[in-house]
């Protein structure tokens, strides 16, 4: 699936902000240096800058209009072997296309996020890839008005800003679940992290509880752990549930790496698996395929959504959602 819509890029300038405060360009620039300004007229124009999403141009009186090579990646955790996916994706299209990759981590901080989108665009590179489509009000600005290409990867459930490139992750949450409810499996459990940060987790959550909702399976169990997923917190998940109700026949974790934890538990436990408990994760990452029994999980794709996202975003076609869809892996643990 695609869809498309055209797009005029456009960037914020100094005379957009001056014309706006109703105030000169010296005026505007003197502001953003720190110099001497009437303090209303200083809080109105920072106030039309945060707004607009200007950012300065830290190349000004250099070079600059001779181009950038330069493309910013954003993405929120080099921990995560997802992550390093998506930019192997991306770097391997944009080093053949003569660009350089920029990168920046959020650590999953909207705020972070925004400090970075700041700091890359103000040396106005070719492009900027970040991942997800939920950021600050003036990261969106920033973005919206930053007159280049910029896609937003990884999740299809919301607006875009100019090209969008992944996966439904509600849709995903929902065949997670419907394939946990046509084995038979009636008492659901959810692990899962830190939901606030993690957005695209949140969705498939929300997805597989709608998908539940509809069918004669009840989620009865639900252990949210704080901080980042590992394989660790997936296991520390799971114990809890099962100290708690031992009749929970199948859990749905946030990724592979909590999944793989839960694997870990029930080997300790002698938990019979999927006979006693199934367990089904996300990602579809090599290693959990490499356990003695496979995980049941879905796959992403990825390095391709590295791969078309950076195409996109230094090529000329118009700008696009593309729907990369995910493949649903059996398994041998559900």
């Amino acid at each position: 699936m695609a869809r498309t819509r055209r797009l005029e890029p456009k960037g914020i300038t100094l005379a957009d902000i001056a014309r706006t405060a109703g105030v000169s360009k010296i005026t505007v620039s003197r502001v953003l240096r720190g110099g001497p300004v009437a303090e209303e007229t200083r809080e109105r124009v920072l106030e039309i800058v945060r707004r607009l999403g200007y950012v300065p141009n830290r190349l000004a009186g250099t070079l600059s209009s001779a181009g950038s090579n330069l493309v910013g990646v954003i993405i929120p955790s080099l921990a995560n072997i997802v992550f390093p996916d998506v930019l192997r994706g991306a770097e391997a299209v944009l080093d053949a296309a003569g660009f350089r990759p920029v990168v920046g981590v959020t650590d999953y901080d909207p705020v972070r996020e925004e400090g970075l989108i700041e700091a890359m665009l103000a040396w106005r590179p070719a492009g900027l890839i970040v991942t997800g489509l939920e950021h600050t009000d003036r990261s969106r600005a920033m973005l919206a008005n930053a007159g280049i290409r910029v896609a937003e990867l990884m999740d299809l459930d919301g607006a875009g800003l100019d090209i969008v490139v992944g996966l439904s992750n509600r849709a995903a949450g929902r065949a997670s679940a419907q394939h946990l409810i046509e084995r038979g499996y009636r008492r659901l459990a959810y692990v899962g992290h830190d939901l606030g940060q993690d957005r695209r987790a949140a969705k498939r959550f929300e997805g597989f509880r709608e998908a539940l909702s509809e069918s004669p399976a009840a989620l009865v169990a639900t252990e949210i752990l704080p901080g980042r997923s590992s394989a660790a917190s997936g296991r520390e998940g799971l114990a809890r549930i099962l100290d708690r109700d031992d009749r929970v026949d199948a859990v749905y974790f946030s990724n592979d790496d909590m999944a793989m934890g839960g694997c870990f538990l029930c080997l300790s436990r002698g938990i019979a698996v999927p006979d006693q408990v199934a367990l089904f994760g996300f990602n579809g990452l090599d290693l959990g395929q490499a356990l003695p029994q496979p995980l049941s999980t879905i796959r992403s794709p990825r390095v391709r959504m590295g791969e078309v996202g950076a195409r996109l975003v230094c090529g000329r076609e118009p700008p696009a959602v593309v729907d990369l869809g995910f493949e649903l892996i059996p398994g041998a643990t559900a």
